[in-house]
């Protein structure tokens, strides 16, 4: 078991530094480029912006502490030092995988870069016993049943009051369990989160049915060996194909698809003729493994994209999707 638990932690075990990580999180930009997204970009400008007034959270780096369902929760917050309070800015709920943490999940992904480049708000929350409950998976959070779903809401409420956040602009994106609660999020909160971007994980709830269609984006390495990509019935997860299939069924698309990008070992391709300006992507590594495209390399867990840089591409979908 502590060997499971070890590699299912994704960067190391037992500490919230993995042994040997730099001091600083790489930039995840080094790695690879991505597909260009346009749906939403008439949505985003015939819009209005979205202001506030008398918001006082600040620019920077902190801890979060809530209450949810009568227990203390956590998330760690990166706001960008171009964050306006008085503007409507975009909120990534970007969700560590399992006996991972907070963290982890930043040098992972190196999105606080992003953030600060391309100026939006990111949330990286904690989960309970360092799991999320997201159906299938994963610890102590599936096994005692935590309300996360409910968790994410108080967060973005509490967020809400403290920080100008574009309610039509709130996302969500994870590693492994987190891109499980990811799923999730997509199949129970489609009326808050317009879009999410899943990376190595599957839909693990019994029955997703969203109230509106969304837009998704699902990243997967074909050798991942954690979250198989052709499923595993040991393990309780369907396969990557059975999950865009039943996202393209909710967001109503097409059977018709293209490939947007190919270049190396990863492969995009698109579902874009969907109910509502929705959009289903499926980016796959071919031989990838159980990491994040052109993020923080994990050997023990296979081969990390240079091809493809998920964070990037990600956010290139987000903008291009706000909620309708």
């Amino acid at each position: 078991m502590r060997r499971v638990t070890c590699l299912l932690f994704v960067l190391g075990c037992g500490s919230s530094q993995p042994a040997g990580a730099p001091d600083a999180a790489p930039s995840a930009v080094d790695g690879g480029g991505g597909p260009t997204f346009d749906a939403g970009a008439a949505v985003v400008d015939a819009a209005p912006p979205f202001a506030c007034t008398g918001k006082t959270g600040a620019s920077g780096d902190s801890t979060v502490t809530i209450t949810s369902s009568g227990v203390p929760r956590l998330s760690l917050l990166h706001v960008p030092a171009s964050y306006d309070p008085s503007t409507g800015t975009m909120l990534v709920f970007n969700f560590h995988g399992f006996t991972s943490d907070a963290v982890q999940e930043e040098l992972l992904t190196g999105m606080n870069a992003s953030s600060d480049a391309r100026n939006y708000v990111v949330a990286y929350p904690y989960g309970i016993a360092q799991s999320w409950n997201a159906g299938a998976c994963c610890g102590t959070a599936a096994a005692t049943n935590v309300d996360d779903i409910q968790f994410v809401r108080d967060l973005l409420a509490s967020l809400e009051t403290d920080y100008c956040v574009d309610p039509k602009r709130v996302f969500a994106t994870g590693m492994s369990n987190g891109a499980f609660l990811s799923h999730r999020i997509g199949c129970e909160m489609a009326d808050t989160v317009a879009a999410i971007a899943p990376v190595a994980g599957v839909i693990g709830v019994p029955t997703c049915t969203p109230s509106r269609p969304v837009p998704v984006l699902h990243f997967h390495g074909t050798a991942d060996p954690l979250v198989p990509y052709d499923g595993s019935t040991t393990l309780g997860f369907i396969s990557v194909d059975d999950s865009i299939a039943e996202w393209r069924t909710n967001d109503g698309c097409s059977s018709e698809s293209s490939t947007i990008y190919s270049s190396g070992d990863a492969t995009c391709v698109a579902w874009t003729a969907c109910a509502a300006s929705s959009e289903v992507v499926l980016c796959t590594i071919d031989q990838g493994g159980h990491t994040w495209p052109g993020g923080l390399p994990v050997p023990a867990l296979g081969i990390t994209s240079t091809d493809i840089n998920a964070t990037d591409t990600m956010i290139d979908f987000f903008e291009a999707h706000p909620m309708p």
